[in-house]
Order: C-alpha cells, then sequence, then structure tokens
C-alpha cells in the first residue's frame, strides 16, 4: 500500500494546475474542516508533503506520517477523521483513495503533442493517414497500414503492413508493430513491446519452425506495458479483449485469448493457447500452462503456478496453484510437520551417539 500511494502521488511538473482547499472538497463532495482558502499546488506523500501539497490518510498505519506531515490539505476517511495532526486542512470522505485519483488529472502534466508528420518519418505511399494524426521523428509506417484518427505513433516505432491503428491510440517511442495486427481505439502501447511477432512454436524432432499465420487484435482501450510481448497466433488468432491492461515485463504467447477488463501484473507469463475470461486477475510473475482456462472473475496471486483450469470467481494461489485457503492451510501443516520432525531429528541423533 505504501508503494502505492506514493506512486499515486508522486506526479509533480510545471503543468500543476492551483486550487483551493475548499474546491477540492466541492468536486469529490468531502466535508471540510480547517482553512478553506488554503491553495494547492501539487499532490505528495504525507512524509514529503509541503504546505501547497494535497495528501492522504485512509489507513491507520500512517497515522505516524500524518500526525508529522506539513501537508496543507489531506483527504482523510471517515474513521480517521479526528486522528492527531496539524495539517492547515482535512477533507473527509469515504474513499480517500478514490477521491485522489479522481483528483490526480487537476494537477497532470499531459505530454506535448504536435498533429503532423516528422520529416525524418518514413511513411508508405500506401498508407492510409487520418486527421490530426501525430508521427513523430525516425518512426516507419509500413505499406498498407492505416493511422486513424488521433493516432499518435511516437519517435522510432516501426508500424508493419497491413496494420491498423485504432483512433486515438498511442504508441509510445521505440515499441514494434509486426505485420497484420489491429489495434483497437484509445489503445496504449508502451515503450519497447513488441506486438505481433512469431510465437515460439518449432517441429521439435525436426528443428523446424511452425509459420504462424493467425493475427494479433488487441481490442478498445487495451494497455500494454513496457517491453511486453504479445505474440500473434499460428493458427488462430491472439485476442486482447476491450479495457484489459497489462503491465510491464509480461509475456502473452500465440493464440491466447485474454477477455475484457483483466489486469496483468508485471513478469506475468501466458503459455500457448491459454485462455481468460473476462475480468481475470493475475499478480507479478504469476504463470498459465498452455491450453488451461481462468473463469471469469478469478484472481491469481503472485507467483502463482497454473497447471489446470480455474473456476471463476475463485482466488488461486501457490505452486502448482490451488484454492488460497487450500495453500495456507498446506503451508501451516506444514510448519507444524517441522516443529514435530526436529525433536526426532534431536531423539535420533541422541540415539547415534550412545550407539
Amino acid at each position: 500500500m505504501i508503494a502505492e500511494q506514493n506512486h499515486a502521488l508522486d506526479n509533480g511538473g510545471d503543468g500543476r494546475k492551483p486550487v483551493t482547499a475548499a474546491a477540492i472538497a466541492e468536486q469529490i463532495d468531502g466535508t471540510l474542516t480547517g482553512d478553506a482558502t488554503v491553495i494547492v499546488t501539487g499532490v505528495a506523500p504525507l512524509d514529503r508533503a509541503g504546505a501547497n501539497e494535497l495528501s492522504i490518510l485512509s489507513s491507520p498505519r500512517y497515522a505516524e506520517w500524518f500526525e508529522k506531515t506539513t501537508a496543507g490539505v489531506v483527504l482523510i476517511s471517515r474513521e480517521l477523521a479526528n486522528a492527531p495532526g496539524s495539517p492547515r486542512a482535512r477533507i473527509v470522505v469515504d474513499k480517500p483513495v478514490d477521491a485522489m485519483v479522481a483528483l490526480l488529472k487537476l494537477f497532470h502534466r499531459s505530454d506535448p503533442r504536435v498533429p503532423g508528420i516528422h520529416p525524418t518519418a518514413f511513411v508508405s505511399a500506401s498508407a492510409v493517414i487520418g486527421d490530426n494524426v501525430c508521427v513523430e521523428p525516425f518512426a516507419v509506417i509500413g505499406d498498407r497500414v492505416l493511422l486513424s484518427h488521433g493516432s499518435w505513433i511516437g519517435a522510432h516505432v516501426v508500424v508493419g503492413e497491413e496494420t491498423t491503428v485504432g483512433e486515438n491510440a498511442r504508441l509510445h517511442p521505440h515499441c514494434v508493430i509486426y505485420p497484420r495486427v489491429e489495434i483497437g481505439a484509445r489503445a496504449v502501447v508502451h515503450a519497447g513491446a513488441q506486438i505481433g511477432r512469431e510465437g515460439f512454436g518449432w517441429v521439435t524432432s525436426t528443428g523446424q519452425r511452425v509459420p504462424h499465420v493467425g493475427r494479433c487484435v488487441l481490442g478498445d482501450d487495451v494497455e500494454i506495458g513496457a517491453n511486453t510481448c504479445v505474440d500473434r497466433g499460428s493458427i488462430d488468432d491472439t485476442i486482447i479483449g476491450a479495457g484489459t491492461k497489462i503491465d510491464n515485463l509480461c509475456q502473452i504467447a500465440h493464440n491466447v485469448r485474454i477477455g475484457r477488463g483483466c489486469f496483468l501484473a508485471s513478469q506475468v507469463g501466458i503459455a500457448g493457447s491459454a485462455r481468460l475470461e473476462d475480468g481475470v486477475q493475475m499478480g507479478g510473475q504469476a504463470g498459465l500452462q498452455g491450453h488451461v482456462t481462468v473463469g471469469a472473475g478469478a484472481t491469481l496471486g503472485g507467483q502463482a503456478g497454473v497447471l489446470g483450469d480455474v473456476p471463476a470467481r475463485e482466488f488461486w494461489s501457490g505452486y502448482p496453484a490451488r484454492p488460497h485457503r487450500e495453500q495456507l492451510r498446506s503451508h501451516a501443516a506444514m510448519a507444524r510437520l517441522v516443529k514435530l520432525v526436529r525433536p526426532l531429528e534431536k531423539l535420533l541423533s541422541r540415539g547415534g551417539d550412545a550407539e
């Protein structure tokens, strides 16, 4: 939680917009106590916030920070509304974290965007370029590519032939989009990601590569993290459903189908032809064996190793992965077993000395 809180609040920059404590309270429907005229120019964690910054107290574990904070304004949960501390203003809300997320746009500095095609970019004569498109320096746009209205192609991006980039999609610098990929509207692909390359398919007896003739399809509002790889299908398509968010350094193999609204944390690996239904969440370094299915709304804990199907709406963890409560009972039983074994080892050791 500390890491999440710090990440959410470290959002400075020259683009901060000053706003009063009263205006903030009105926007999030909070209860303001203290100085309503405090000017807020940015956000910061409790332990680093200054007199003109907004911070947040959502858990008793940060009460010590709150007691010492110099923040000008603090969003605070109703349960902690009277906690000791001396910010110039408190704004009491039911869900401080949600309120902070809603407020961050007031202080967010957007990246500069200049519509047009930079002179150093290469754009094929057969490419179709929509209105208000931005193509940055040294990008390469292949044959018969479609860049839809408002799409943004970063520096050194390569977009392979016959690829479609949806409206207002953004491809960050140095990502590579292989040929015949479909990218939906408002999708985001971060730096270094590789989308639509051939999967890891070989005939092991001969060492011959299996040709991959399927597509790679990213739905609307999909986000792909930096240095993540999504392979295209062999004879099927690899499909990432609308609204799914994939973190940095993940591997999505050929023919994988991921449903709508899934969330995959860093270093997740999914083997070929696996299926994730809608709303699945996977913790960091979790892995799926090929051809398994994870049911809708299921959660896989960090480093879970999934060797078989996971039912919908269940929480599985561990290796091999199984229901989380069962996994906890197994660990507890193992700990008790260790306590039983140690006296036996000592007894056997004494018996050996006697002989």
